[in-house]
């Protein structure tokens, strides 16, 4: 029982170690799916890693055999259940990483067949301007002249915003022209509004004096006590 169980924790072990390594080799290979300019071919690193991906997975889908041929010797049902949960765990992780070589697998691969298409659109273009160098030239005008009416329409947006806030800004006064008549033509309908605005006036011009007075009355007594 002990060796078995020696040979339980030794094959955890290993377990343990090939995941980590597992882990270590997804981070350098994910760079090549989230490149943004990827090579058309595989460089011997991504080649290379990709190996190690799947000489690694074999290996801990074998060490996982092992130890379930360990787990069906074991009799003790206490260590048993647990052994069995961290045995479901192994199997677990090694799906996961599985399916994420996968799926890294088809994001590299549909990215390279983009890169490929594309440099060969490129190079069919090229080929063609070089054989046909009157269609090139005038393929250049036509880009041009497509340049050039963007350019035409997007002047005409800005001055069509110029002249609707242009517009706007007319109506507010007018608006505001029209309340302020409406508000004098009202004022003038109340008898004694006029005398009152006055009388309101003619305060504020009394209080004004009266406090420049008193400011004046207060600087020269500080002129004077100095």
């Amino acid at each position: 029982m002990s060796s078995t169980g020696g040979g339980w924790a030794q094959l955890r072990q290993q377990a343990h170690s090939l995941e980590t390594q597992t882990g270590s080799l997804f981070h350098t290979y994910s760079q090549y799916a989230s490149m943004t300019h990827i090579p058309q071919k595989p460089s011997e690193e991504e080649q290379r890693t990709e190996v190690q991906l799947q000489d690694i997975l074999e290996k801990r889908e074998a060490l996982i055999a092992q130890l379930t041929r360990l787990l069906d010797s074991e009799s003790t049902l206490t260590s048993s259940a647990l052994k069995q949960n961290n045995l479901a765990r192994h199997r677990e992780i090694l799906q996961d990483h599985r399916r994420e070589l996968a799926r890294l697998k088809t994001t590299i691969m549909d990215a390279r067949n983009k890169a490929n298409l594309l440099s060969n659109v490129r190079s069919d273009i090229d080929a063609y301007r070089s054989s046909n160098p009157g269609a090139a030239e005038a393929e250049y005008m036509l880009d041009e002249r497509r340049r050039i009416d963007n350019s035409h329409t997007m002047a005409d947006s800005v001055l069509s915003q110029a002249y609707a806030v242009n517009e706007n800004f007319g109506f507010q006064r007018e608006t505001l022209a029209s309340v302020n008549r409406r508000i004098v033509g009202a004022a003038s309908q109340v008898p004694g509004i006029n005398s009152l605005i006055g009388r309101i006036g003619a305060k504020k011009r009394r209080d004004g004096i009266i406090l420049g007075g008193f400011i004046a009355f207060c600087f020269l007594m500080l002129l004077w006590f100095r």
